[in-house]
């Protein structure tokens, strides 16, 4: 199957597809460290992107039209700040806002599936109003908006067309989805809100895939079982304490019987296995993007992420102000900064995923993406529904013959 990704970055989005069992053929993004990143790693030789075109610029002056009626699936993460919580909050008034440039590309490719990621923010009360418009113009993408019209205007139009019985072309039936990617295995608390469309024609019951890890599996292994510092080998004098605010949870974990049916959340330690401590003076020959970055420091909010448990949301940039997102917490109480390597371990981009630019270019990169593991699930689950009617539209053709 043949995919399409917009506003693509460092390609998060576009692994966990292609680890879904999509090709994708096509990656526009406008950053030119991020394009790098995607150019590298393809000219590597890296399979997930073998023969990606990347296509460098502005998505709003992009002509997509050779591909129409040949992509299964359009996917996307639009810029995030007129909507995250760090910016200003602008939304539509922010020349960032490029969901009506997602939907043009839409209305142009007519794929037959989409996928969108971004922000919590964006399910905000004060923007409720603009994401009701922006689900609806993803529903019928060839309703366009007139020059000089606003969108309030624009999304009354929609309205009346969506809820008339006359006929109006390309339609989507649209799901929207908030996740928290530790829930999906992410060693990271990260949510993203998801929107998914399927052409009408295809005619799919779809459901969103359920979450496979949880906070109580791991406080079990943590604080019942004791299996996670024995997996760790973490002696019990230099065990920590169990949390105050984790007590009464883990009581009621060990008067609970039932069989597990999720995985423990992966931790920051999780994540690190195998790699070396980090050294200032070299880059370990036989590790990609691990140089110790120095200059931590912890004060008052501003803390650094813990070792035995999932990391805060990595930020977009070098210092992940305002909390220290982008600081561990050592056993010593120290605290440094994730190395490239050790954040991408964080949103689960593989080892072998090389990322171009300095620290602080590829901390901007990652902080940007989405979970490699959290893409890969939601996009499993569209790849499932289009393989079922791709089975049932055959069918019918042989009936028919």
């Amino acid at each position: 199957m043949r995919s399409i990704e917009l506003f693509a970055g460092a390609g998060g989005l576009a692994l966990g597809t292609a680890m879904a069992g999509f090709h994708t053929v096509a990656a526009a993004e406008w950053d030119r460290w991020a394009c790098n990143t995607l150019e590298v790693n393809r000219d590597r030789g890296y399979p997930l992107l073998r023969n990606l075109a990347v296509l460098r610029g502005d998505v709003r002056e992009m002509d997509f039209s050779e591909h129409q009626g040949t992509i299964d699936l359009l996917t996307g993460g639009p810029p995030c700040q007129p909507f995250s919580i760090g910016g200003k909050h602008q939304a539509y008034k922010d020349d960032r806002d490029m969901f009506s440039a997602y939907s043009r590309v839409l209305a142009q490719v007519k794929p037959r599936s989409f996928i969108i990621e971004n922000v919590r923010g964006l399910t905000r009360s004060n923007f409720t109003n603009y994401l009701n418009y922006i689900e609806n113009i993803l529903r019928a993408p060839e309703i366009e908006r007139f020059e000089n019209e606003g969108w309030e205007r624009h999304s009354e139009r929609l309205t009346e067309c969506l809820t008339s019985t006359a006929e109006i072309g390309l339609r989507y039936v649209v799901e929207r989805h908030l996740y928290n990617a530790a829930d999906f295995g992410t060693p990271q608390k990260r949510d993203r809100v998801f929107i998914v469309g399927f052409r009408t024609d295809q005619d799919v019951q779809w459901h969103w895939p359920k979450h496979t890890h949880s906070q109580s599996e791991l406080l079990r292994s943590q604080w019942v079982t004791g299996e996670y510092w024995d997996r760790h080998e973490v002696p019990k004098g230099l065990r920590p304490s169990l949390p105050s605010f984790f007590k009464k949870k883990v009581c009621e974990i060990r008067g609970d019987n039932e069989p597990a049916t999720t995985s423990p959340w992966q931790t920051v330690r999780d994540a690190l296995i195998g790699l070396p401590e980090p050294t200032f003076e070299a880059e370990y020959s036989h590790v990609y993007n691990h140089r110790l970055q120095i200059g931590a420091k912890s004060y008052q909010g501003h803390t650094g992420s813990p070792l035995d448990f999932p990391s805060k949301a990595l930020k977009a940039g070098g210092h992940g102000v305002p909390g220290g997102e982008n600081m561990l917490v050592l056993p010593n109480g120290l605290v440094r900064y994730f190395t490239i390597r050790e954040a991408a371990r964080l949103q689960t981009f593989p080892d072998g995923y090389l990322f171009d630019g300095a620290w602080s270019e590829a901390m901007r990169q990652i902080g940007n993406a989405v979970p490699v593991v959290l893409a890969q699930a939601v996009a499993s689950s569209v790849a499932e529904k289009l393989c079922e009617a791709s089975i049932r539209q055959e069918g019918r053709k042989r009936l028919m013959q």
